[in-house]
């Protein structure tokens, strides 16, 4: 059975603070989309084990009704076998799900980008100041 590495407390992908320049958001949305992506592939290894230990676990039952013990224990290992193949199923729904954002993530960043790239590239480019936003607002 796998052992999940666990992350420190303070591990995030992208800081959520107030910082929502063209670059930061860019790099924020670059990060986060990176993170899940890890997170589908670390998912997928996690079902790929669940369900292998239920199928072993399953076989174990097998060899102990095979083996004339209590039947109790068949029926716990049988147990055991059901509800690490549902939890894989769990899994693979929370990967779906991680996928689906991850996708959302990488699809926002490119419009994101077709939508401001170019007004930052002009703004980055100048030597005079911006004026704030709201500042032509009649």
């Amino acid at each position: 059975m796998s052992d999940p590495a666990p992350r420190p407390a303070t591990a995030s992908p992208a800081r959520a603070d107030g910082d929502n320049r063209y670059k930061a958001v860019q790099a924020k949305l670059r990060k986060l989309g990176q993170a899940m992506d890890d997170a589908t592939l670390e998912l997928e290894g996690l079902r790929r084990s669940m369900q292998s230990n239920a199928s072993r676990t399953e076989g174990v039952a097998a060899d102990i009704e095979n083996a004339e013990l209590d039947p109790k224990f068949v029926e716990m290992t049988n147990l055991a076998s059901v509800a690490l193949g549902g939890a894989a199923v769990e899994v693979r729904r929370l990967r779906d799900t991680a996928q689906e954002t991850a996708d959302l993530t990488h699809q926002t960043k490119r419009s994101h980008a077709q939508l401001y790239g170019a007004l930052d590239d002009i703004r980055s480019n100048r030597r005079e100041k911006t004026p704030k936003p709201g500042f032509f607002h009649i």
